[in-house]
């Protein structure tokens, strides 16, 4: 009961941010699409680069990240087979199958999940559990955002609009940084501290602010629940799967690397869907609503799932 109302208290913060995006929104008519161009294009390589060129690479967990990034384009890939399959059938057509794939092979890793790894793992083990977030990263600025830009484009435009992504470049930039064993200290890394907050809040201010442009208070719920059976049924099963073929056969890795896995397993869909929703004019408002929904549901499932296993 009480790691329930740590994890409750420290995610109340959240909601409050995607609540004042909302009335940013509605009230004083701030232009989402500026922010999300802010987000993507300014501020995230520049967090991309400072966090992943200060990481501890551990070499026996140097695989977690690359098999979550192929389990991240897996999922990604079915998903989209799966919207044109049967996706007409309920009203999941054109880039909205896009949007519900990118949606499901990604995860809210860091704005949601990382509160709670401290929580959970202390900040002597946080370095772990970003390192197992990196393949997020490098879903979500390669094979990610081309499927989501399909969904309004050619092939050639979708590939166009991938390599002028800051953080396709910010990412090897900083493996190569991280492995000539780079520091930022001093002035740079207050510098890269505010940037990660203005990342953190922005990016979740974004969610109250796709919201914020409905109109007219219809739910796709269909989309709505197809995103929920990709984050909240098939995530948990695929990884919960590994990790018993792990202890029981593979042994290869620690109950806190296990522990790790299903956390970011049981994640909300990403915040950042609505900011490249908004940049590719890709129904960010359907984004909104289903991340919305994902986080309120998280709020409750994700302190079930650590009180049992924890």
């Amino acid at each position: 009961m009480e790691i329930f109302r740590s994890l409750v208290l420290r995610l109340i913060p959240l909601y409050f941010i995607v609540a004042t995006g909302f009335v940013a929104g509605r009230k004083l008519k701030v232009d989402r699409d500026s922010i999300a161009k802010l987000v993507i294009f300014v501020i995230s390589p520049i967090v991309v680069f400072t966090n992943v060129s200060q990481i501890e690479m551990r070499k026996e967990y140097l695989a977690v990240p690359l098999g979550f990034a192929l389990l991240c384009s897996f999922i990604a890939v079915v998903f989209l087979a799966l919207a044109r399959k049967i996706g007409p059938r309920v009203g999941i057509v054109g880039a909205v199958g896009n949007l519900l794939s990118f949606s499901a092979g990604n995860a809210n890793t860091g704005y949601f999940g990382m509160p709670i790894a401290l929580i959970l793992f202390g900040p002597d083990s946080i370095g772990i559990y970003i390192l197992f977030c990196l393949g997020f990263i490098l879903y979500e600025n390669t094979v990610g955002f081309y499927i989501l830009a399909r969904g309004t484009a050619t092939v050639e435009e979708a590939l166009r609009r991938l390599v002028r992504l800051p953080a396709l470049y910010a990412f090897p930039a900083a493996i190569a940084a991280n492995a000539a064993g780079l520091k930022i200290t001093g002035v740079a890394a207050d510098f890269s501290a505010y940037f990660r907050g203005a990342y953190s809040v922005l990016g979740v201010m974004l969610v109250g602010l796709g919201v914020a442009e409905i109109r007219t208070w219809r739910f796709d719920w269909k989309f709505v629940l197809a995103t929920f059976l990709g984050k909240f049924a098939v995530w948990p099963a695929l990884v919960g799967l590994f990790i018993v073929l792990d202890r029981g056969r593979f042994m290869i890795f620690d109950e806190q690397a296990h522990r790790m896995m299903l956390l970011i397993a049981t994640c909300p869909l990403a915040a950042n869907t609505v900011a490249y929703a908004t940049l590719l004019k890709t129904e960010p408002e359907k984004a909104g609503v289903a991340v919305l929904l994902s986080t309120v549901f998280a709020l409750f499932f994700i302190p079930l799932v650590v009180a049992w296993v924890f």
